[in-house]
């Protein structure tokens, strides 16, 4: 078992330290949390050991995972990985791209190994689907949320839209072309809805559009590409597969037939994958203890969420 230690006992921070301690890869030595009045709550809500100071959780941990506001995400990152720890942040990466370089130099430096929070790749409706997501030319994305004062700290494209950045970035193997958009601020002193369009520099466009101020919760994207249609629920973690495939020529009776007008026929299937049951943030946690000890690169990387946050300013400049 890992040693590992939470820095953050916020809302997060406590699902985090919940998990920790149910995984039978993490053996959970402690955490910490500046704000010494929920830190001294939560160990005696839930018998978590609190650590003095960050250097003191750092000192006795293999794994840091740091769930403390995005503002500090760099300094103790850079603290952990220093000391020659394996780190785990949660989305987004840092504050600003150039800290994420500098965290990513220094981790190779060190030989640690670092993860970063993007939940979305664990999600089952995203992984049942991910390995028959091949070279989609459209993809349309909404991610709508009920307003929360918690996270309006951030732009939405930093709280919200880069969960569905960082999938899409995943899917499409191509530099980005252009990047256009346009976020309005409604409640907050940041931006509460946004929609951006990438185009990428194989011929696929990308539309995406987040809003914390909607009246009801939606997460769901659709990818388009050669002869399939793919949409995923991230919220009700349900997906399905349109595929179309060259028409026998005798179809059954119960067959769907399209007929384009060239005069070739395609008969459309459709496919609902298994969605299994699971907790992605365990499974995040999980399949980075197993990066670790089999020396192999973890699902979301450093240079992954250095480029999931690069692109999002690119966004958030267009406004």
């Amino acid at each position: 078992m890992l040693k590992a230690g939470v820095l953050g006992a916020g809302h997060l921070g406590k699902i985090h330290l919940r998990l920790l301690q149910q995984s039978e890869l993490y053996d959970l030595i402690g955490f910490y949390d500046s704000d010494q009045k929920n830190a001294m709550q939560v160990a005696k809500e839930y018998g978590y050991p609190l650590v003095a100071s960050i250097k003191e959780l750092i000192d006795i941990v293999e794994v840091v995972v740091i769930v403390t506001p995005t503002l500090f995400h760099f300094d103790v990152a850079k603290q952990a990985i220093l000391a020659g720890k394996h780190v785990f942040i949660e989305k987004p990466i840092t504050n600003t791209v150039a800290e994420a370089e500098e965290l990513i130099a220094l981790a190779k430096q060190q030989q640690v190994l670092g993860q970063v929070g993007h939940v979305e790749r664990f999600n089952p409706a995203f992984t049942a689907v991910f390995g028959q997501i091949n070279n989609p030319m459209f993809i349309e994305a909404h991610r709508l949320s009920e307003f929360n004062p918690r996270g309006t700290d951030v732009p939405v494209v930093l709280d919200l839209m880069i969960h569905d950045l960082d999938a899409i970035l995943s899917v499409v193997d191509a530099p980005i072309k252009n990047i256009s958009a346009s976020g309005v601020s409604v409640i907050s002193e940041t931006p509460d809805i946004a929609n951006a369009r990438i185009e990428f520099e194989n011929g696929c466009v990308a539309n995406l559009t987040a809003s914390r101020i909607s009246l009801k919760n939606m997460r769901k994207s659709r990818f388009f590409q050669k002869d399939a249609y793919i949409s995923i629920d991230y919220f009700e973690k349900k997906c399905e597969v349109v595929k179309m495939k060259e028409a026998p020529e005798q179809p059954d009776d119960f067959a769907m037939i399209l007929q384009n007008a060239e005069g070739v026929k395609k008969q459309i299937y459709f496919d609902n994958p298994h969605v299994a049951e699971n907790n992605a943030i365990l499974d995040e946690l999980e399949s980075f203890a197993k990066a670790i000890k089999e020396g192999t690169v973890p699902v979301v990387t450093l240079k992954d969420g250095k480029r999931a946050l690069s692109v999002a300013y690119q966004i958030m400049n267009c406004f």
